[in-house]
């Protein structure tokens, strides 16, 4: 199953990409339900860092595989519940402003019904994701 989720977000591409690097941007950016919390962090974005969720009672491990400054990064499920999971996370320029695209490949266990949870889920979490993103980064 492909996601996308995109918002054009009124900030330059540099402090939109500034944030998602802060050492405190995944716990802003963690579900508040299912409760999820970051369990250990190794490095920032660039590949090889490794991040630990837990995310209500399913642990999530992620590894950091791609890097561009001011362009994306991808992390990779490397043990949690899907069978297959890919996030990019892609900035792109627009003259002072920043569209975030977050595209989400994945494979899991189930029909139909289960793609529509999936689906579902991801759509609420990426649009408190791109509110929180959008409330640090855009003027007010």
């Amino acid at each position: 199953m492909t996601f996308t989720a995109t918002v054009v977000i009124d900030a330059p591409v540099e402090r939109v990409f500034a944030f998602h690097e802060r050492d405190d941007a995944l716990d802003l950016l963690l579900p508040k339900f299912p409760p999820s919390r970051v369990v250990r962090r190794v490095g920032g974005l660039q590949p090889g860092a490794i991040v630990e969720l837990q995310i209500g009672p399913v642990a999530w491990h992620a590894v950091h595989t791609a890097y561009e400054r001011n362009r994306l990064f991808v992390d990779e499920q490397a043990r949690g519940p899907f069978r297959r999971w890919v996030h990019r996370h892609e900035f792109e320029d627009l003259g002072g402003r920043t569209r975030l695209t977050d595209r989400v490949e994945c494979e899991f266990a189930g029909g139909r019904l289960v793609e529509w949870a999936v689906r579902l889920g991801l759509q609420r979490m990426f649009r408190e994701r791109h509110r929180v993103t959008r409330k640090f980064c855009a003027p007010v």
